[in-house]
């Protein structure tokens, strides 16, 4: 970096002033900051004329290209493009002597001074001719002008060229190193802080957040947003940026830069605001419990999050929320789940303040008032699923008090029970459409795809049914091998807070791997993930965010023009391809232990959710099955025609209203069934295989009854439970003896 260092201000060690002194880098603490290339600017591409090695700001032009662009009155960008030499005025060769050889700069009639002199002295001939005559120069040692991109020799005793000279001259002579960087970094950044050098703290906290986004990589800085907030800081007045809180900073911002020029400033001026406040009070627990609003980057959390308490009006309540809080995120709690708590319990002190609700310590916590909260949950207009999780939070929280006895008066019975909580309606799974899936499988709409790290993210969504928050996250080194060489792709699940893996094609595999080369071509320092993120990140240290993915998503599904059975645009989300992949599955027999596995679920009932078959799928099932009646004799319907479809649809809907535990009811679902609950008994009873288990332990418990019965002398009731035994028996003989004679069709079938 070039730049000339400012004199320091008294140092104050046992303030800000004195920690910004330690913080604040010399190379950062100077007057005019001109910051390399890409140390501020991110951009990848150069700028479009070719040959011209600085960053693009407005239509893919430098500054200098583009304010000639402007000043040639906005030409064909394309023409303009291919016609502009790569220099800009101020960063070029100036003309040099005329006589050959000659590196001095040309004073006049293209001379230097010294052969002008010659040429005068000559009186004045042709100069053609004159130059013709001349021999060439042989100076081999002279030393050149001092400013890098100037080839000129340096003029007498100073180190610039005659015309670098006289502009030196023209520009009041100034530090020789500060006239440099200033002609070199013509149409770079330059940060200028010299509007603040009668406010030497302000300067240096803002000098200090230039080095911050330095330091972070992750956020573009143009000069042009700096050098307007140092010019209104000048105009504040203020000695420090704390000085006013940030609202106050906006209001005097909105005074003096029009609206639609603050964003970039105020952005700015929030992030020093924010960072001169964090070096002020530190990090860690003790300077952050007592605060009634948390930053948790101050707590080493990733993130800009904070956590706000100064809503919670019991100063009881809010310092025992705190406490929970902090011992949830101490066991690892996600951030969420303590944003999801803050809020539950804001609510809920929001209740207790109400006057006409008498709650003024812990001791009124009882389950009375808990009844209370829970009746005014009911005309809550949020979903009950919100509503059960801020129950939820509150039963943890009431627990955790209780458990490490934080309040004692915290009464016994201050708790929520499993009946409390609103049932939610259970919601079909989100699969997409047969069709749907068809136009986003195919190879050609799959190319539409401007950028190929989104079309394998897009596969790997729809063929692993991963999450997009886990999918996005993916580590560079993602493909492991088992010992028959299979490729099985390794994540980490964020929700289970483990790695998992999941089983993966030679087609996906091998895109995989190209997009790993891709990665380490354009990162070749290397990077954590399979997928950084495509602007602003030099240095590979960020993966792609969902929001970025999901836009472009939605470009390329407009791009492709995917449509519903009634020719409307698609609208899906990343996570329907999750539920997609888990039907699939359920419809192709993949038994649902292994589909659990699949999902990295951590329970059956999770994916059960997903566990509902199509229609063709049952049917399938239902017809391969042999079906018997209460007597063992085998019920065969017509494979096809009206009867075939009739008897399917009567089915489904006997399995719907009349499911019986051992079988199905055939009886027609307008007439009522003669034999109530003696179904075994009954003429229009079917059962299948399915249910052999069942039937073996109903004969168990018939044998049972009918020997109590007898020793007991209970003739009659042995002679009701007779029939039973026998159909049975019958059942269950015609049952095995159809499922076996299935088995070696079903094993040709597996192979």
């Amino acid at each position: 970096m070039n730049s000339r260092p400012t004199s320091d201000p008294a140092p104050d060690r046992g303030g800000l002033l004195g920690k910004l002194m330690a913080a604040v880098r010399p190379e950062f603490r100077v007057d005019v900051l001109v910051p390399e290339l890409g140390t501020l600017i991110f951009n990848t591409t150069p700028c479009l004329v070719r040959g011209c090695v600085h960053q693009p700001r407005t239509r893919q032009l430098c500054r200098g290209h583009y304010r000639r662009w402007q000043q040639d009155g906005r030409p064909d960008l394309d023409t303009f493009v291919a016609t502009t030499p790569p220099s800009l005025v101020g960063r070029k060769d100036l003309t040099a002597c005329a006589v050959e050889g000659c590196r001095y700069g040309a004073a006049r009639q293209g001379l230097c001074v010294r052969h002008h002199g010659f040429w005068d002295r000559a009186g004045k001939p042709d100069l053609a001719t004159w130059l013709a005559n001349q021999s060439a120069v042989r100076h081999e040692e002279q030393p050149v002008c001092h400013l890098a991109f100037c080839t000129l020799w340096a003029q007498g005793s100073s180190p610039f060229c005659l015309n670098h000279k006289s502009r030196w001259y023209a520009a009041g002579q100034p530090d020789i190193e500060e006239f440099t960087a200033q002609c070199e970094s013509r149409g770079d950044d330059r940060f200028d802080f010299r509007p603040l050098n009668d406010a030497r703290q302000v300067k240096l906290e803002l000098q200090y957040a230039v080095q911050c986004r330095h330091d972070e990589r992750q956020i573009n800085t143009a000069s042009s947003v700096v050098n307007v907030a140092v010019r209104l800081a000048a105009l504040s007045e203020a000695t420090s940026l704390l000085d006013w809180p940030i609202e106050r900073w906006a209001e005097f911002y909105g005074h003096r830069v029009a609206k639609h020029d603050q964003n970039g400033q105020l952005a700015f001026l929030r992030y020093a605001h924010e960072h001169v406040e964090d070096l002020q009070v530190g990090g860690g627990w003790e300077t952050e419990f007592p605060r009634d609003v948390w930053r948790l980057h101050r707590l080493g959390i990733d993130g800009r999050a904070r956590l706000r308490f100064d809503r919670i009006p019991q100063p009881w309540l809010r310092n025992l929320t705190k406490r929970f809080v902090r011992w949830r995120l101490s066991i690892g709690r996600s951030v969420n789940q303590a944003v999801i708590d803050v809020l539950a319990l804001t609510r809920f002190a929001g209740f207790l303040a109400r006057p006409e609700v008498t709650a003024t310590q812990p001791a009124d916590l009882g389950r009375p008032l808990l009844e209370r909260y829970l009746a005014d949950l009911t005309l809550d207009t949020r979903a009950v699923h919100s509503r059960n999780r801020d129950i939820a939070s509150l039963n943890a929280f009431f627990y955790a008090v209780r458990r490490h006895e934080w309040d004692p008066a915290l009464p016994a019975n201050a708790m929520f029970y499993p009946d409390d909580f609103a049932k939610t309606e259970k919601r079909l799974p989100r699969g997409l459409a047969e069709q749907v899936m068809a136009q986003v499988e195919q190879p050609a709409n799959l190319d539409r795809w401007r950028a190929p790290e989104g079309r394998l993210l897009t596969l790997i969504l729809m063929r692993c049914g991963l999450r997009v928050g886990d999918a996005t996250k993916i580590a560079l080194e993602c493909v492991i091998r088992d010992a028959d060489g299979a490729p099985y792709l390794r994540y980490f699940n964020n929700k289970m807070k483990r790695e998992a893996l999941v089983p993966i094609d030679e087609e996906l595999d091998q895109q995989i791997a190209e997009q790993q080369r891709r990665v380490l071509q354009r990162w070749p320092d290397g990077t954590r993930w399979l997928f950084p993120a495509p602007r602003k990140n030099p240095d590979g240290a960020r993966q792609l965010t969902t929001h970025s993915y999901r836009g472009q998503l939605n470009d390329w599904l407009q791009r492709c023009d995917v449509r519903d059975e009634h020719g409307r645009p698609v609208h899906l989300t990343p996570h329907q391809w999750r539920h997609t992949f888990a039907t699939r599955l359920i419809n192709r027999d993949v038994p649902q232990e292994v589909v659990q596995v699949l999902l990295d679920h951590s329970s059956g009932e999770m994916t059960a959710h997903y566990a509902r078959l199509h229609d063709s799928t049952v049917r399938r099932h239902w017809e391969k099955a042999r079906k018997v009646n209460a007597r063992g004799e085998s019920v065969t319907l017509s494979p096809d025609g009206p009867l075939a479809e009739a008897s399917w649809a009567k089915q489904r809907l006997g399995r719907v209203t009349q499911a019986l535990p051992n079988g199905f009811c055939g009886l027609p679902v307008q007439k009522t069934c003669p034999h109530a609950n003696a179904c075994l008994t009954c003429p229009m009873f079917v059962t299948t295989p399915e249910f052999l288990p069942q039937h073996h332990q109903q004969r168990q418990q018939v044998l049972q009854i009918m020997s109590t019965a007898e020793a007991r002398g209970q003739l009659r009731l042995v002679e009701m439970n007779q029939q039973v035994l026998g159909n049975l028996d019958r059942i269950i003989t015609a049952l095995e003896e159809g499922d076996s004679s299935q088995k070696p069709e079903a094993a040709a079938d597996a192979s």
